[in-house]
């Protein structure tokens, strides 16, 4: 028939109630690996904590201790660090979040073993001991970092680091693509949020679009030295904090950043590359 008799056909069938099964348009397949990957916010709990745009921070991931006199809203540590520091972090009515790498195996984790053989690829430049990981294919990767992240809820932190979510830029090995990336920060998302962990988005500037609806803060890297940071003004509008640090071995001027810094609310510190606990705070 042609498309005019067809249209008529329609429209008196859907009249009479009856569209025959060999005219009437079959739905779209639902694909199960999309819907399981993609969170859906609106059906989301919502008692993680959600952070506000001006918090004080700091960031130590190296050293033999964790500096806990820091005045700082929020830190950000290792996974790993012994319970105690957790624990005096809290009592001090700081907020603690939990840094693990999602896009690197490194290998002095404890957990370093569990990773199948066939989804690390390239050593890490400038990061000894550490691979970049095959994100695409998160069915083998869930297990480890579903671990971490249960590890992180237990320990009592209030939101997760994943560091590396910047993945497919990098020479890794693998041909990965904008859309694996996005599709493994979406599911990173979920996962943190089910446990009721706030998350941060990681660099990745060129996803704020698609994820500051879905993140509840973003931590930089030498933004202000690379001129990126108002990619991140969207979580400031949306009155969600960016936590940015800039680094001691560049050449930046560390003032003129704070002062656009203030300008913007952002939460800027300046940090040794090796990330122990000296800080300088933007005044």
């Amino acid at each position: 028939m042609r498309p005019r008799t067809i249209l008529l056909f329609l429209l008196s069938s859907l009249i009479t109630g009856c569209i025959p099964a060999s005219i009437a348009p079959t739905p779209a397949p639902v694909s199960t690996e999309e819907s399981t990957l993609t969170p859906l916010p609106d059906s989301q709990p919502k008692d993680w904590w959600h952070p506000t745009a001006g918090l004080t921070w700091q960031w130590q991931i190296n050293g033999a201790e964790i500096d806990t006199s820091i005045e700082a809203d929020v830190y950000d540590i290792d996974l790993e660090v012994d319970q105690i520091i957790i624990d005096e972090l809290h009592a001090k009515d700081r907020k603690v979040i939990c840094y693990i790498s999602v896009g690197s195996w490194e290998d002095w984790r404890q957990d370093k073993d569990q990773f199948p053989a066939e989804i690390l690829g390239n050593d890490y430049e400038g990061w000894p001991g550490e691979k970049w990981l095959d994100i695409r294919q998160i069915e083998k990767l869930a297990p480890v970092l579903r671990a971490r992240l249960d590890l992180c809820k237990a320990k009592g932190f209030d939101a997760v680091e994943p560091d590396n979510m910047e993945i497919y830029t990098n020479d890794t090995g693998f041909p990965l693509t904008y859309a694996d990336q996005l599709q493994f920060a979406l599911w990173l998302a979920d996962e943190a949020h089910q446990r009721g962990l706030a998350i941060g988005q990681k660099n990745a500037a060129d996803q704020v679009a698609e994820l500051v609806g879905v993140y509840d803060f973003a931590i930089t890297e030498d933004y202000f030295y690379y001129e990126e940071a108002e990619a991140m003004l969207p979580y400031i509008e949306a009155d969600k904090p960016v936590f940015a640090a800039e680094y001691t071995d560049m050449d930046g001027n560390f003032a003129a950043f704070c002062e656009r810094s203030k300008q913007l609310n952002f939460s800027t510190i300046l940090k040794n590359r090796e990330l122990n606990a000296w800080v300088e705070f933007c005044k």
